[in-house]
Formats: structure tokens, sequence, C-alpha cells
């Protein structure tokens, strides 16, 4: 791209293809224009043989045939830089061009090539539009200019016998109409497809940037999506890890406290300790199964052919708090109905934490779990009668982070804080 397109990237606003400007020739572009600048000399040396030997062409007289020769390589040879300088290639040709035809010189087929696509060059290549535009009018209108001198000498001179003339006009007439549509026909092809050419490749320019910008955006939606997905996990790594690991620490030093008082209650909590501890890898392996699995069993996964925790699972959390000492009383309030399992999967991983944080920072006895179904939402309600050692702000770590994210992303609310009398209570609230 220029470097004025690249000024429009850097500030990240829309280029203005209007101002666009076609990047120069590459290397091979410019290669091919060297081998196409040969083959046009090796035509005009073959053509101009054949006139020649033919005795065809359409002066009297003529300059030698190494001249014509020379002629041929003069107006050919920069063709070899009609994408570098597509203007100044033009100019050159066509001046060549009419130089040429005063010297009549013989072969007129391939300098009118040469012409034709130093035209096309310049409206195809031609940086600047302005220039490129009256450029080729400005040839144009002195390659006019030249063929109505040569009808005028024409007229002026003697005219031709015309012996096979069989047509309704006058053979001057048909000559001279025939030049001019002929010309005509040929300077506005060359001058149409060339801007058709630039046209296309402006196109092609802006098909690229958009390609480029839906590919800096995917790229940025995957790493987005990546991002949110490392939180997920790590959220539900924390809420996890957090729980059982908080239970285990309960019940091992209950376990310890009583082991020679009471071995049947060390017993009873070492089991907790053992269960627990196998729930929680359970819950790690299957949290790494998604980590590690296909692409067609995370589809599988993600329509519900694998389970997670919801509100069934409840009670069981509640069951672990109780173990670990703390009074659970666990109630369902209003007409209960299916929810979606994200929202589920909230609720559920709000309750643990909740439970999570009253053992582990509250000197509560008792924690109140309520899953209210509302007309318009789904609330959960936890609290405690505790008084936290570090208040409030021990629980400010990232297992409130979590419950934050996990309501945002549902759309819901979430109210945290110290109870009037005592204790501390979670609330959050989910649109249905």
């Amino acid at each position: 791209m220029t470097d004025e397109r690249s000024r429009e990237d850097g500030r990240g606003a829309e280029p203005d293809w209007a101002r666009w400007r076609r990047p120069g020739p590459t290397p091979a572009q410019q290669r091919h224009d060297v081998w196409l600048a040969l083959a046009a000399m090796a035509c005009t040396v073959v053509v101009t043989v054949l006139i020649s030997s033919m005795g065809a062409s359409p002066w009297d007289g003529g300059p030698p045939l190494v001249e014509q020769f020379a002629w041929g390589a003069v107006l050919t040879a920069p063709l070899v830089a009609r994408r570098r300088f597509p203007l100044v290639v033009l100019l050159v040709v066509a001046v060549l061009f009419i130089v040429a035809q005063s010297r009549r010189v013989g072969d007129n087929l391939v300098p009118s090539v040469a012409l034709f696509l130093a035209m096309f060059s310049a409206g195809a290549w031609g940086r600047d539009r302005t220039k490129a535009r009256w450029a080729r009018i400005a040839v144009v209108v002195g390659m006019f200019a030249w063929l109505g001198f040569g009808l005028v000498r024409f007229l002026v001179e003697p005219a031709p016998e015309f012996a096979r003339a069989s047509g309704p006009l006058d053979p001057v007439l048909a000559s001279v109409l025939y030049g001019i549509g002929f010309n005509l026909l040929f300077f506005l092809a060359a001058y149409f497809f060339g801007d058709m050419a630039w046209v296309s490749a402006r196109r092609q320019a802006e098909l690229e940037h958009r390609a480029e910008e839906l590919r800096r955006s995917q790229e940025q939606n995957t790493r987005g999506a990546i991002v949110a997905e490392r939180v997920r996990i790590a959220r539900d790594l924390h809420d996890v890890v957090a729980h059982h690991v908080s239970v285990m620490g309960v019940q091992a030093g209950a376990a310890r406290r009583v082991l020679d008082r009471d071995p049947e209650l060390a017993r009873d909590a070492l089991r907790t300790v053992e269960d627990t501890a196998r729930t929680a890898i359970g819950e790690l392996r299957g949290l790494l199964g998604v980590l590690r699995a296909d692409p067609d069993e995370a589809v599988a996964e993600a329509a519900g052919e694998t389970s997670s925790p919801g509100l069934d699972q409840l009670p069981e959390l509640a069951e672990q708090a109780r173990s670990a000492g703390l009074e659970v009383v666990h109630g369902v309030y209003g007409d209960p109905r299916p929810v979606p399992e994200g929202v589920a999967l909230s609720v559920y991983r709000i309750v643990q934490e909740s439970l999570t944080n009253v053992v582990k920072h509250a000197d509560a006895r008792k924690a109140d779990v309520r899953v209210r179904f509302l007309e318009n939402s789904l609330e959960v309600e936890i609290a405690d009668d505790g008084r936290g050692r570090g208040s409030g702000a021990a629980r400010a770590g990232f297992g409130l982070v979590g419950m934050r994210e996990r309501v945002a992303v549902h759309g819901g609310e979430l109210e945290t804080g110290p109870r009037r009398d005592a204790g501390y209570r979670v609330r959050a609230r989910f649109p249905a």
C-alpha cells in the first residue's frame, strides 16, 4: 500500500479510497514488461521485413530498412518502463509515433500496438489520476491533430483511382470516415480499459484491506474468547478447590482434636475428608477433561451431554457444610421451574463459595440458603449469623469477584454486605 494509506491505517481510520494510489509494480511485473518489450521489438522486425518484401508499404518510398528497424526498436523500448513511469512512457511513445510516421516508416501495426499499451498503462498505473487523465487527453488531441493533418494532405494531393470501389459512398469520404472511426475506437478502447484496470486494482486492494480487518477482528475475538475461557476455568478451579479444601481442613482439624478421646468420631471426620477429596478430584478431572477434549467432545458437552452441578445439588452442598460443623437450612420458595444450565451452575457456585466463606472466615453457627422462584427472576440468598474475622473484607477476594462475573454474564444483580444485626448476606438475582 502507499504511504498515505499506511498513515490512514496507523490512525485506525478507514482509508480514503477516493485518494488511493496504486503501488508500484512488483519485480515479477517488471520482468514481464522487459519480455513484452523484447517481443514487440521482434515483431516489428518481422513485420517490417514482410511489408518491405511485399512492397505493401502505405508510403511511396521511405527510409532504408535499417532505419525502419531502428524506429521499431525505439518505439517499443519504452515499454520496459510502462508500469514504473506510465505517463513518461505514454508521452515518449506518442511523440516517437508521430515522428516515425512523418518519416514514412513502413510498419504501422506494431507502433500502434505500442501506443495502445502505453495509453492503457497510463490509465491503469498512473498514480496521480488527474495527471493521468489529462496526459491521455493531450495525447488523444495530439493524435487527432496529426490525423487531421494527414487527412488534409490526403485531400489536397491527387486522389488515388480506387479502381475496385463499389460501395454507395464516395471513396474519399469513406476513407476519411474510416480513418476517424478507427482511431476514435482505438483511443477510446485504450482509455476505457486503462481506467477499468485501475478500478479493478483499487477494488482488489479494498478487498485485501477488508480481509485483513476481518482477520484482525477474528484474532481479537479469539483472544477475547480465550481470556474469557481462562477466567471461567480459573473461577471454577477456585470454587472447587476453596470449598472442598476448606471442608477437608475443618474435618481434619476436628479428627486431630478428638482422635484420642473419641476414635469413632475421628473416623467419621476422616471419612468425610476422604469423600470430599474424591469429590474434589472428580470435579477437577471434569475441568481438565474439558481442556483436553476434542472439538466434537467439547460440542457434546456444550449441548448438555455432560452434566454439571445445578440446583439439584444444593442439598449436597448443605450437607457438606453441616459435616464441617455449620448448621445449614436450605429452603426453596415459589413454584420451581426449569432454568438454563448456565444459570443453575452459577447459582450452585455462588452457594458453594458463600458457604466456603462462612466456614473459613466467620464464627457462625448457622447459615440460611434460600432459593426463590419469583415471577420475573430467580433469586438465591445465603445469610449467616457469624461475625467474620476481619469483617467483610476477608471475603472480598477472588471468590467475590467470581460471583460478580457469574451474575454479570447472565445480566443479573449481586448484593453483598453485613446484615443489620449480625452476620453476612449474599443475594444474587437472575432474570427469568
